[in-house]
């Protein structure tokens, strides 16, 4: 299991929070927390010439040092677990002359930081307080038929694929041959499982079509008995590969192997959204109509695509957090909604935030 993120310091009249991220899935609500113009004060390290006018060019050191920068960009590499946060610094040793200069902090697990904000948004303090209190384990699932197996890392940003594995069967009337390249399949997606599964010490959800599925449980059973211990899950799905994966998160079938993932939410509330616009029920969609609603005081949940916020130019983003401050005003609850997975895609094609209403209201 996880360790949880820490919060060392929380000063909201100076709009301060200082804490330490523990685990990658921490790592992904600092991603959705921090924004631009937002401060970061961190150890970091920064390169520093030697003085002197020489005629070649004396390479630099890099020297340890506590800055401050004013935030212009985030991005998250899930490859190496780290935020890279840009800015310009704010606050640095007066001996350094640095002030004003561009500067990149490497935000990873284990080290503190503090965030100061001008305000906290309320689903920014609850994410934060979740993520403090509900332990996360990250959920291997394995979506597999006949020759094809998608297999992934279910965090609560969305799925990290580990492997795609596609083997030609020889057909039914090959049964010797079609035996023996089954059980060969079997074994690489086992090697291929138990890799993701000591990556996070986590359980497992088998799923796919037909019997497939079931015929691999037991050969785990009967290969690899200790990794068999950690299925907990097994369910039927349309599909293999990854569109299987994404298909057992859309239906709900991990829902009790992955109680605790965001995607697992986030997936359920656009799954609603596009269920009421189908059957013209209490929603709304783009930027427009969902201002409309939160005037009326309609709006119970409002879901807002990551990439909108993060892409948006200043004035747009005022008004996009004008709209979330009202929403929480008037006790709606306010999603970010990881465009990393499929179901943030869809919200995206719609125009990037949508909204759950308490009534139906005439949008046009």
């Amino acid at each position: 299991m996880c360790p949880l993120l820490k919060i060392l310091k929380t000063d909201l009249k100076k709009g301060e929070v200082k804490l330490i991220p523990e685990n990658l899935d921490d790592l992904w609500h600092l991603y959705n927390i921090i924004a631009r113009d937002d401060e970061i004060y961190a150890k970091t390290t920064r390169e520093v010439k030697p003085e002197g006018t020489g005629l070649r060019p004396t390479k630099g050191r890099r020297i340890p040092v506590f800055l401050g920068i004013r935030v212009k960009d985030v991005t998250f590499d899930r490859q190496i677990d780290r935020l890279r946060v840009k800015g310009i610094i704010t606050e640095i040793p007066e001996e350094m002359s640095a002030k004003g200069a561009h500067h990149t902090i490497n935000i990873t697990t284990g080290k503190p930081l503090t965030i100061i904000k001008k305000e906290w948004f309320e689903h920014q303090l609850k994410r934060l307080k979740k993520a403090c209190e509900h332990p996360v384990t990250p959920i291997v699932v394995a979506a597999i038929d006949y020759g094809e197996c998608g297999i992934a890392i279910l965090r609560h940003y969305g799925f990290n694929i580990k492997t795609e594995i596609e083997v030609k069967l020889p057909g039914k009337l090959e049964a010797e041959k079609r035996t023996e390249a089954l059980t060969n399949f079997f074994h690489s997606v086992a090697i291929s499982l138990l890799a993701a599964q000591k990556e996070t010490n986590s359980s497992i959800a088998i799923v796919g079509p037909g019997h497939v599925k079931n015929e691999f449980v037991k050969y785990l059973g009967e290969h690899f008995s200790k990794l068999a211990q950690h299925v907990v899950s097994v369910g039927s799905v349309s599909s293999a590969g990854v569109a299987g994966i994404y298909e057992a998160l859309r239906c709900g079938i991990l829902t009790h192997a992955a109680e605790h993932i965001r995607a697992n939410e986030e997936t359920r509330f656009v799954e609603e959204v596009l269920a009421r616009l189908g059957a013209g029920g209490a929603v709304a969609f783009g930027f427009d109509n969902v201002e409309k609603a939160v005037e009326y005081g309609a709006v119970e949940l409002l879901l807002v695509v990551d990439r909108l916020l993060r892409e948006a130019q200043d004035e747009e983003r005022r008004k996009l957090e004008d709209l979330m401050r009202t929403t929480e005003k008037r006790r709606g609850r306010v999603i970010i909604v990881s465009v990393e997975h499929e179901a943030g895609e869809k919200l995206w094609s719609i125009g990037g935030i949508a909204a759950l209403l308490r009534f139906p209201i005439n949008a046009s």
